[in-house]
């Protein structure tokens, strides 16, 4: 299969950079002139967000002649911080800004918009849908930052295999209608048949008939074994879907199916979350995760052989990070110039990750620390 995929050896060779970079080399290298640097990474934007992409990073910059500092993995950070800074000779990275920031951004951006939809889906659980609406070479790095940002489940197979979690779904619309209209009840009781009885009983209810009618056809066909019925209305259906939902729990009540839960998905994001989250029993969440707006970072250089020499818009000088513990909130946060004194009682955010172009052992990329990082600093987080 022909493939546009830029391969790993040319990503660390440096290859998928903009050419401007291989031009400021030539100059560089040709007149003799190579600094020794200190760039920083931060966003100028607006909000909250969650830091992500930093072990790629770190494989990007290793056996380079450079210190490389970060805020640890699933970190939320805020406007003007520096959540990653390099110190090294300009010309040992250079041509790394763009995949760098390719990491860093996109993979900051999905985690972002997985956290804020967890913050607003509270203690309902969330499905990441998505990864049908991004390049499959990309499915494992959406699920894990849509999981690293709080998502309780994935659907796509690579991406649960690599996370390590069973990948989480059970039937879609071509299930009921390769069955055909009319024989729903046949498809769901094959379903129940055929597929592993730990894979929760979950049909999906509106391929042919309204919600209402199917939900109750499907309690009908599968009685106890039935775990919720799925709701996908599109929005060209132009119904109320809270309208909907209240009417299919409303009928499965009062039949007695009072334990099947509902189920929904179709072009849900933080205002749907907010909107029904006090009466469903799931969400399943795709393209506004999968899709989600990238993270503005930029990198610049902010100091030059010890001294501070920033561009317009950028403060000079190398600089640190320091947060009071359980005190999540922008503003709060303290930055100050690296050889100042810290401020009392706070911990500084920027963490040794590669010195001496060698990644630092207790540097921590593991996807579960940073996920329940990521958990407990929503406790403090607003929307």
């Amino acid at each position: 299969m022909k493939s546009s995929i830029v391969p790993e050896d040319e990503i660390l060779a440096g290859k998928t950079t903009d050419v401007y970079f291989l031009r400021t080399e030539e100059v560089l290298r040709r007149k003799g002139i190579n600094p020794t640097v200190v760039t920083e990474v931060i966003t100028t934007g607006r909000g909250w967000a969650v830091l992500t992409g930093l072990e790629e990073v770190a494989h990007l910059l290793e056996g380079k002649n450079v210190d490389v500092y970060a805020m640890p993995e699933g970190t939320i950070f805020f406007p003007f911080e520096p959540v990653v800074r390099i110190e090294g000779p300009y010309l040992e990275f250079a041509r790394y800004e763009t995949p760098l920031l390719g990491f860093l951004c996109h993979e900051s951006g999905i985690a972002t918009k997985a956290a804020r939809i967890k913050k607003a889906a509270a203690d309902v659980p969330i499905i990441s849908f998505g990864t049908r609406r991004q390049h499959p070479a990309l499915a494992a790095m959406i699920e894990r930052c849509a999981y690293l940002g709080g998502m309780d489940g994935v659907s796509c197979v690579a991406g649960a295999e690599r996370i390590g979690i069973p990948a989480t779904g059970t039937m879609p619309h071509a299930l009921i209608i390769c069955f055909g209209e009319g024989r729903q009840k046949e498809a769901w009781k094959a379903f129940d048949e055929v597929v592993a009885k730990d894979v929760p009983r979950v049909c999906l209810c509106d391929t042919y008939y309204d919600e209402k009618k199917e939900s109750i056809m499907a309690a009908e066909a599968l009685g106890d074994s039935l775990r919720a019925v799925r709701l996908d209305t599109p929005g060209s259906r132009k119904g109320d879907f809270r309208r909907i939902i209240e009417e299919v729990r409303w009928e499965l009540d009062i039949r007695g199916y009072t334990h099947v839960g509902i189920f929904v998905s179709g072009g849900i994001d933080e205002d749907e979350v907010l909107a029904l989250r006090d009466i469903v029993t799931g969400f399943g969440v795709g393209t506004s995760v999968a899709n989600a707006r990238c993270i503005d970072l930029a990198l610049d250089i902010i100091e030059k052989e010890g001294e501070p020499c920033a561009k317009r818009g950028k403060r000079g000088g190398k600089k640190q990070v320091y947060r009071r513990k359980g005190v999540i909130k922008e503003g709060e946060d303290v930055i100050r110039l690296a050889n100042e004194a810290p401020p009392k009682d706070m911990e500084p955010l920027l963490k040794p990750m590669v010195l001496g172009g060698k990644i630092v052992e207790d540097f921590s990329f593991s996807l579960e620390e940073a996920r329940k990082r990521v958990l407990e600093q929503l406790q403090y987080i607003t929307l």
